[in-house]
């Protein structure tokens, strides 16, 4: 698994940590990218709304989030662009239960509903 805190310590930082979950916070700009990362079955809550493209190999999706949701994010691999005119700003907990680790190009991208 590619720990997004690792890969990218500019925007992503543990918040806090127990046996059971991680807690995560994301912060960026306008234009800013990630690196390649994985999350586990999370679920995130957006502070702010924003517009971001998540890409995987070759698959990409366009997500629009207003501030104030919770949604589930299932297991998945992306690199993400804030391609929007708003910073984002969130949080996910990581559920620390074993999962399938994703692979490349296999994972749904993005936050659903349920």
């Amino acid at each position: 698994m590619v720990d997004p805190v690792l890969t990218n310590p500019r925007h992503y930082s543990v918040v806090f940590e127990n046996e059971r979950v991680r807690v995560l916070e994301y912060r960026d700009h306008p234009g800013e990218e990630t690196t390649p990362h994985d999350h586990p079955d999370s679920v995130m809550i957006t502070l702010s709304a924003f517009e971001r493209r998540l890409i995987d190999g070759d698959h990409s999706v366009d997500v629009e989030m207003p501030s104030g949701a919770a949604r589930w994010l299932g297991a998945q691999s992306h690199s993400g662009h804030n391609r929007g005119s708003t910073d984002t700003h969130c949080i996910f907990v990581e559920l620390k239960e074993p999962t399938d680790t994703p692979r490349a190009g296999t994972s749904v991208l993005g936050p659903t509903a349920s």
